[in-house]
Order: structure tokens, then C-alpha cells, then sequence
């Protein structure tokens, strides 16, 4: 009687063992896709808060100063240019002389000068 109690109980643990397995697995899983969840939705309260922030007009127009150098009529400006700061009112700089020529006249005359050596071997 002992030897089939026994061999009973096995059978029902190896009959068992499967199921609680997979169930074990299907709550762990289920314990990951809720904290997964969880982080889903911390984002998404960022992502409101920021759109929130970005519709006031006072913090796009900081950002504009900031960011691309944006000034108001009447603020100070003051731009560093060759270590020389240039002083004045918005929109009233003075004329920074260009010293340097644009890129297509270096290119042109790069142009030139290879033709003129590559006529000169040529001869």
C-alpha cells in the first residue's frame, strides 16, 4: 500500500508540476508588464507636462532668447566677433566688415588654378 501511495503521489506532482510552472511564469510576467505599465505612464505624465510647458508663450519666448539669440526691441545685444564685442541696440549693429570671401569664390579660383596648372603641364 505504502509503494502505490507513493507512486500516486508522484504521479499527481508530475500531473501538477507543468500547470504551476506555467502558472508561476504567467504571474511574473504579469508582474513585469504592470511595472512596464507603470513606466508607460510616468512617461506619458512627462510628455504632458512638457507639451503644457511648450504652450505657454512666455516660455517659448525664453526659449527663443536662449536658445536662438531672439532679443526684443530695445534689449542689449552684445555680440563677440574675432574677440571684439560689437555693441547696440536689436537690429541696430553695427556693419561687421567680411574679410574672409564666400566658399564659391575660394572654389572658383581653386578651379582656375588647377586649370592653369593642368595647362601649363600639358605644354
Amino acid at each position: 500500500r505504502a509503494v502505490l501511495l507513493v507512486g500516486l503521489v508522484l504521479l499527481l506532482a508530475l500531473t501538477l508540476a507543468g500547470p504551476v510552472r506555467q502558472w508561476l511564469e504567467g504571474r511574473a510576467e504579469l508582474a513585469r508588464l504592470a511595472a512596464e505599465g507603470t513606466a508607460y505612464d510616468a512617461r506619458i505624465a512627462e510628455l504632458e507636462a512638457e507639451l503644457e510647458r511648450q504652450a505657454d508663450p512666455a516660455w517659448t519666448a525664453r526659449q527663443a532668447r536662449e536658445r536662438l539669440a531672439y532679443v526684443l526691441p530695445g534689449d542689449r545685444l552684445v555680440l563677440v566677433i574675432d574677440g571684439e564685442a560689437a555693441e547696440g541696440d536689436a537690429g541696430t549693429l553695427p556693419d561687421v566688415p567680411d574679410t574672409a570671401h564666400p566658399w564659391y569664390d575660394e572654389l572658383l579660383g581653386s578651379v582656375a588654378e588647377a586649370d592653369d596648372a593642368g595647362a601649363g603641364a600639358g605644354e
